[in-house]
């Protein structure tokens, strides 16, 4: 069955849960089971829980995951809602990949892409909100809150108010119209798209991609199980700094306040320790078969002990 997305950093990801033995390995973004399929095939010991809102990548999955069926479950919905609700014991491998999928990017009915004569970008084509209604209702404050947050648009208040300009004469219904748009704040002649940041920011407010994450991160903290692994990857600066601090909260051992004179807690508050200081990145065979994980980061923690071990 042929696949529509290259899977990032396959082997690193799946080196980094060579470790694990049996119980449940948790793909909170299947896509197209790019990851999850490698994982069922190498590591036979494992069941398999696939999680994702795209009822279009959950019917591919389902038909590429078909010789794992007997231990392959699959949920549609967020990750941050449904991970918490699983009941499948012991969780011991966890993977998410924040990426959008080659699919959603290329497919142009889909509104990612700058080209798109629609403008959409949802990973839930279900849902009721859009880009379109980002675009075109919000107050030129919220986009220039949008823009400069989750996009780190350097000209995020001309670009605010280039947008509400245009939508004053008639509607910005089109990807590429709004493309056009941006060319004429952001100038072209940089190595990504005058767009690309822009589109970005949109789309983490269209899907609440941090929101997903923290809930994500959350959950681990609240409940996980000793030994268990969780590889997160990551796409942009903004990804990659809430999983970098959560870990390295979750690798403290002193929590008391900084300004006391003498550790007070004991020092043996951390529930684990990550792989490495330091992301894992692409190798150059990659790069040269896939571009895009150029800007793919993964960090990887391993839980020491249980949750129910922690609690005071």
């Amino acid at each position: 069955m042929q696949t529509p997305h290259i899977p990032v950093l396959l082997d690193e990801v799946l080196e980094s849960f060579k470790d694990v033995g049996g119980g449940y390995f948790v793909d909170c973004t299947l896509g197209y089971a790019g990851h999850s399929s490698e994982m069922l095939a190498k590591y036979e010991n494992l069941h398999h829980i696939g999680i994702d809102r795209d009822d279009e990548a959950l019917v591919f999955s389902k038909k590429r995951l078909a010789p794992y069926a007997n231990r392959s479950t699959l949920y549609k919905g967020t990750f941050a809602t449904v991970f918490p609700t699983l009941k499948e014991k012991p969780v011991m491998a966890v993977l998410a990949d924040f990426g959008v999928s080659s699919l959603q990017l290329d497919k142009k009915e889909r509104g990612f892409s700058f080209t798109s004569e629609t403008l959409d970008m949802r990973m839930d084509a279900s849902s009721a909100f859009s880009a379109y209604e980002v675009v075109n209702t919000y107050p030129k404050d919220k986009l220039e809150y949008i823009f400069d947050t989750y996009g780190e648009v350097r000209s995020y208040k001309k670009l605010a108010a280039a947008v509400v300009e245009a939508r004053v004469q008639s509607p910005i219904e089109s990807a590429k119209a709004l493309s056009d748009i941006a060319k004429t704040v952001i100038p072209l002649g940089g190595k990504i798209h005058p767009a690309t940041l822009m589109f970005q920011a949109i789309r983490i407010e269209v899907n609440n991609e941090l929101g997903e994450i923290e809930g994500l991160l959350d959950a681990l903290e609240k409940k996980h199980t000793k030994n268990e692994v969780v590889s997160l990857i990551s796409f942009h600066s903004l990804e990659d700094r809430l999983v970098k601090n959560r870990f390295k909260k979750w690798a403290q051992s002193c929590i008391c306040d900084p300004q006391a004179m003498r550790c007070t807690c004991g020092k043996n508050h951390a529930l684990g320790k990550a792989f490495s200081s330091k992301p894992v990145t692409a190798k150059k065979e990659e790069l040269k078969i896939n571009p895009r994980s150029r800007s793919a980061k993964m960090r990887s923690f391993r839980f020491k002990k249980d949750s129910d071990d922690n609690e005071n």
